[in-house]
């Protein structure tokens, strides 16, 4: 049974996982590298609760009980005693890989261990573990307070159990949970990414102006976001990046990155987070 629930990177994914498992009732411990960025995360949780306030719903007191069973550590060996550890750190499958092979020979062994990532293949995280069968793919969406989706992903290892058990935790924090195989991007940005690529493609064609491509696709399909405003919100980093993990596996044009997103990238225009991106911010 999931108690006590460890969240490995206190970033924007992380801290809305954080949060949502906190507001659950589950005992939590956040990490991540510092404590400067430790911090950074609980003031956007903090901030994320006193907006709840001002829509009524949550109350002081219920706050301060929330934070209050949110602790944090610097030290990896704290995590001994969860009952689930998340990673929810950047895309890199090295870095992911080196935080799996420790919590492998640091959580007790009933321990599931879950991935948030959103593009990597979770058989190959596990790989570098002795708990194949207590490894699962959790894909949470942002921000994560507000969507309620969650892929929970399935390897060629992961036990019966195990699965339900991770099915039953995205349940629990108030998530619609969806099953979905371990192939790249599993179900939504397999679907999704090609939709951006593309309309960044016609955008650099001169089909539009970016205006009238997010607002065509808004007014006549209902997005409720454009595919560029959208993709400023994702980053533009994170879309390349993604892009080319699916274009690596499926060495499908579909995936292959327009010109003009790597330009940008390289550029440093990222979105929102860079204050630039199809779109500018004021940061």
């Amino acid at each position: 049974m999931i108690k006590k629930v460890g969240i490995v990177g206190l970033g924007q994914m992380g801290s809305g996982i954080t949060q949502v498992a906190a507001q659950a009732g589950f005992a939590l411990l956040a990490t991540d590298a510092g404590e400067e960025i430790i911090s950074r995360g609980i003031k956007n949780i903090t901030k994320q609760l006193d907006k709840a306030i001002e829509k009524g719903k949550l109350d002081p007191a219920g706050k301060e009980k929330i934070l209050g069973d949110i602790k944090t550590t610097t030290e990896l060996h704290d995590f001994a005693d969860c009952d689930l550890v998340i990673e929810a750190i950047t895309e890199n499958m090295t870095a992911k890989k080196e935080i799996f092979s420790e919590l492998d020979k640091i959580c007790k062994p009933e321990t599931i261990l879950a991935s948030n990532t959103s593009s990597l293949p979770i058989g190959d995280l596990a790989s570098v573990t002795k708990r194949r069968d207590r490894f699962v793919g959790l894909h949470f969406f942002n921000p994560v307070p507000v969507m309620k989706l969650v892929e929970v992903v399935k390897t060629l290892d992961t036990s019966d159990e195990t699965y339900s058990a991770a099915f039953e935790f995205a349940k629990a924090v108030g998530k619609s949970p969806v099953r979905a195989k371990d192939t790249p991007g599993f179900i939504v940005n397999v679907l999704l990414i090609p939709y951006l690529l593309d309309a960044i493609r016609q955008y650099e064609n001169g089909l539009a102006s970016r205006e009238d491509i997010d607002n065509g696709m808004m007014l006549g399909c209902g997005h409720p976001m454009g595919p560029l405003t959208l993709t400023d919100f994702i980053g533009l980093d994170t879309t390349l990046y993604i892009a080319d993990v699916f274009f690596e596996e499926f060495k499908d044009s579909h995936y292959a990155a327009p010109p003009l997103l790597r330009r940008m990238v390289n550029a440093g225009y990222l979105g929102k987070k860079s204050g630039r991106g199809f779109y500018e911010y004021i940061k």
